[in-house]
């Protein structure tokens, strides 16, 4: 991407908002199909923090200076800012967000007005890393550019597809009918893959699969027609997989024994299972396995951190092989899953018994196939795209 000003005649602007950064992504719609790659791209990060950058893809990130007393606004701002000098002649027809939870009212992206955004306020407990930062940009951009139409694409929707019997929660009945359901996420990741994955593996994709989603945060779906069957994260974005900082799958006694017995506050054991469990919490070190892995030789606390993880992740897929009726697609991907080949090793190994083999080569080269000619069941690597998914969005709902 050059610092060129683009000519563009309709541009549709992705965002990802989180607790510390801005993901910002933006697409040219006059070409057709949409075409997956942005026309720009990067994201203001460490937000709130003593030393915030700005960053776009193919440039280094560089310091930025923001107002100590909105610095969530002074980021955004300063995305419209760098982006109004890309537009050139061009017009920005449409803003997409990521926003992580709907709910049990949107199972499709919506174009948001002040009634939506009341009612996603709602569901900020159930999200709080990601929803109320979302919901800040939606209102900031509703409050100065009220004509600019706002497309909220939601992770949960991609799971409505899951049978009742997997989203109940086995609580009293009245529950369900109160909206604690498991919902699920990553939706927008794996909406991705339903559609990447038949294009670079024909029929195999239409077939029992399971998407490994691992970054900082982590969860399994299991497709089946491409569509969601079922998944590891429920109610809220803490179940299932074992995660960066997050516990994943927790028995809720020791929840109660955290509050009931040691005194811990609401607030307290909300961050402790958020900020400081799962790999950084058990190892003692970091929430990035890279880090981990390169002191595993001499920290039996990181090594344990980085067993737990793989066991956990294996303990899952075999549950959703189970539910599937057995597996002809593990697909790894996000940052952990596109990028680290020896954790996809040590998990592939673990599954031997479902026939998996990984070809050594293609795994160190993160190719898109992985597993080997004797392989029975079809190892991938797939890139996730989900700005291109809530492009995708957007422009089918303004254009």
């Amino acid at each position: 991407m050059t610092h060129e000003k683009m000519s563009r005649q309709e541009l549709i602007l992705v965002l990802n908002c989180g607790s510390s950064s801005i993901k910002f992504a933006l697409f040219d719609t006059a070409k057709s199909p949409l075409p997956r790659a942005p026309v720009w791209n990067g994201k203001v990060q460490g937000i709130g923090g003593e030393q915030p950058d700005f960053g776009e893809t193919g440039v280094a990130p560089f310091p930025v200076t923001l107002d100590e007393t909105h610095p969530y606004r002074s980021a955004l701002a300063m995305i419209l800012r760098h982006m109004r000098t890309r537009l050139g002649d061009g017009h920005l027809m449409a803003v997409a967000h990521r926003v992580v939870h709907g709910g049990s009212k949107y199972s499709t992206p919506v174009r948001i007005d002040a009634a939506a955004l009341e009612d996603l306020r709602g569901y900020i407990p159930l999200a709080p890393l990601h929803q109320p930062f979302a919901l800040e940009a939606i209102e900031i951009l509703l409050r100065e550019r009220p004509d600019l139409p706002q497309i909220a694409c939601f992770d949960t929707a991609f799971h409505y597809t899951m049978p009742q019997v997997e989203q109940m929660l086995p609580l009293p009945y009245g529950a369900w009918e109160r909206g604690l359901r498991r919902y699920g996420f990553h939706g927008l990741s794996y909406e991705y893959l339903s559609i990447a994955l038949p294009e670079r593996h024909g029929d195999m994709a239409h077939g029992r699969v399971i998407a490994a989603h691992l970054g900082s945060g982590a969860s399994l779906c299991a497709l089946h027609g491409l569509c969601s069957q079922a998944t590891t994260m429920g109610f809220s974005a803490l179940d299932g997989l074992m995660m960066g900082t997050r516990t994943g799958s927790l028995d809720p006694g020791a929840v109660l024994y955290l509050m009931e017995i040691e005194r811990l506050s609401l607030q307290e054991v909300g961050r402790i299972l958020y900020h400081e469990s799962g790999l950084k919490g058990v190892s003692g070190i970091s929430a990035d396995p890279r880090e981990l892995l390169a002191a595993e030789a001499d920290s039996p606390r990181a090594r344990l951190a980085l067993d737990l993880y793989v066991q956990r992740v294996v303990r899952e897929v075999g549950a959703l092989t189970s539910v599937l009726g057995g597996l002809d697609m593990l697909v790894f991907t996000a940052g952990i899953g596109e990028h680290n080949a020896t954790l996809r090793q040590r998990i592939c190994d673990r599954l031997a018994w479902l026939g998996i083999r990984l070809n050594a080569q293609a795994n160190a080269a993160h190719a898109t196939t992985l597993s080997a000619a004797d392989s029975s069941v079809l190892v991938a690597m797939e890139p996730t795209n989900e700005e291109w998914i809530a492009a995708r969005h957007a422009y089918r709902l303004v254009a």
